[in-house]
């Protein structure tokens, strides 16, 4: 996986150096919780820590980007 990247609020953030399945996971406890802060990287270039709350209700959709070096990798959620 290259990034995993998070729509929120009408922009594009990044997560880097974690898997899929931890993120889907973050963000589903944070709803079970009632909301818990997601640590993300805004802009490209130099990491920039960003904080977005999830929470009930928050619409957050989360991207898979592949490399493309690994053509074994499809994006694919299983």
């Amino acid at each position: 996986m290259k990034r995993i990247d998070i729509s929120y609020g009408g922009q594009t953030y990044s997560v880097g150096g974690r898997a899929l399945a931890d993120i889907t996971r973050e963000v589903e406890q944070a709803v079970q919780d009632g909301g818990a802060w997601l640590t993300v990287n805004d802009g490209e270039g130099e990491p920039r820590e960003a904080l977005l709350f999830v929470g009930p209700g928050t619409p957050v959709a989360i991207i898979p980007i592949p490399d493309q070096s690994d053509p074994a990798e499809d994006g694919a959620v299983t």
